[in-house]
């Protein structure tokens, strides 16, 4: 698995951005380095569609989706499913029609980072923070059956955009560690 401190691989994806066929694109990492050069990425790695911890989560971040923008950090939800079945998905599910950031179809990008359940075949739930400069910052994996805290990734971002020494329990707000 890939580790804090490594440079997250290039990466083309087709995705789902929308909620009908012509919301089918194909994004790429090379694409955010020329019209983003100072934003983060959040990649929000979920097993499948049509499950039902998955919508929880991913409408969650989304309904955030302002808080990070606020922190110049994009959101990507990726699994092994295709954009066909994102978009079926995004369309049949109430909490997901208006998911404001791309679901991507992510197999190769998966099985790069080394997060597909051994029998499963699936993402675990796996989050990677990455930096503007490609460089991996903070790494959380989940089992399949435990959604995420997007209250906790918040709190991680802003500890880490602090550059401070951060202690344990820390909020915004609370004193940093002075060395």
């Amino acid at each position: 698995m890939l580790c804090v401190g490594q440079q997250f691989p290039n990466w083309t994806c087709k995705a789902c951005v929308g909620n009908d066929q012509s919301d089918l694109k194909t994004i790429s990492s090379s694409d955010r380095t020329i019209s983003s050069p100072d934003r983060w990425s959040l990649f929000l790695f979920y097993p499948k569609d049509f499950t039902f911890v998955c919508p929880t989560e991913l409408a969650e971040f989304g309904l955030l989706v302002d808080e990070f923008n606020d922190r110049k950090v994009d959101l990507f939800g990726a699994s092994t499913d295709n954009e066909f079945s994102h978009l079926a998905w995004r369309n049949s599910h109430p909490m997901l029609k208006e998911l404001p950031y791309p679901l991507l179809a992510a197999q190769k990008l998966a099985n790069e980072l080394g997060i597909t359940h051994d029998t499963e075949g699936v993402c675990y739930r796996a989050t990677y923070l990455v930096d503007p400069q490609g460089i991996v910052q903070w790494i959380n994996v989940n089992p399949l059956s435990v959604g995420r805290s997007v209250t906790e990734a918040l709190r991680v971002i802003d500890a880490i955009q602090s550059d401070e020494l951060v202690p344990c329990n820390w909020f915004p707000g609370e004193k940093f560690i002075t060395a």
